[in-house]
């Protein structure tokens, strides 16, 4: 049994059509009125700054957007996403989605005395706002560590094997779920355990080279995790 599991979240906790439809919408249509009223503070100066570097000859503002447009995988717009949607999930806009296999999973888990951390493209911040205020309740307890691409790409081995050292875990007795092939390639060559989430809804395809679930209850019978 893993001593561990690291957790995905688009298309491996939550629907894709939940970040797709509801929470980039969201950001797009705030970023102008955000950084109108929030552009002086701290957090988002340094933001601000750092999309001036990466991009000099645009404003912040039409840099943004085209990462929006898209879909970036970079580190300030992920923050400033975070930052948005921190408003909304705390008045009450935002619920964050779980499937609805995946909260009871997590605190069978978490009890049974399973170390469980999250690894996302989404911002550390974002992260805890979703299961922070999850449809099934605040799930932060029951997890230990939250990681983002400030430890590093998603689809490389030294990504996982720092969290592994974050989480001073041996990596193979870390289980890493993702929907994502490229992701698990990178997870088992640092070698970490791996298993892909193939919802339906989502759309995923199997990549034939990593074990396979369609739910949580899948994943825990095929790996001996308490239910």
């Amino acid at each position: 049994m893993p001593k561990a599991v690291l957790l995905d979240i688009e298309g491996t906790t939550t629907s894709i059509a939940f970040v797709k439809d509801r929470l980039f919408p969201f950001a797009a249509e705030a970023l102008d009125g955000f950084l109108a009223t929030h552009g002086d503070a701290p957090a988002v100066r340094e933001i601000l700054a750092e999309v001036q570097r990466a991009a000099p000859a645009e404003s912040p503002a039409e840099t943004l957007r085209g990462w929006m447009a898209a879909d970036a995988k970079v580190t300030p717009l992920k923050a400033l996403q975070g930052l948005i949607w921190h408003q909304g999930y705390a008045d009450g806009r935002l619920k964050g989605h779980l499937w609805p296999d995946v909260a009871a999973c997590l605190r069978a888990w978490a009890a049974g005395g399973v170390r469980l951390a999250i690894y996302s493209s989404g911002s550390v911040e974002a992260q805890r706002d979703l299961f922070g205020h999850s449809e099934a309740g605040d799930l932060t307890p029951l997890l230990a560590g939250f990681f983002d691409t400030r430890i590093g790409a998603k689809r490389e081995a030294a990504s996982y094997a720092a969290i592994a050292a974050a989480l001073q875990q041996p990596p193979g007795e870390i289980l890493f779920l993702s929907d994502v092939a490229e992701e698990l390639d990178a997870a088992r060559e640092a070698g970490l355990l791996t298993c892909q989430l193939v919802r339906p809804a989502d759309g995923t395809r199997p990549a034939g080279r990593h074990p396979e679930a369609a739910a949580f209850p899948e994943v825990a019978a095929r790996f001996g995790l308490p239910r």
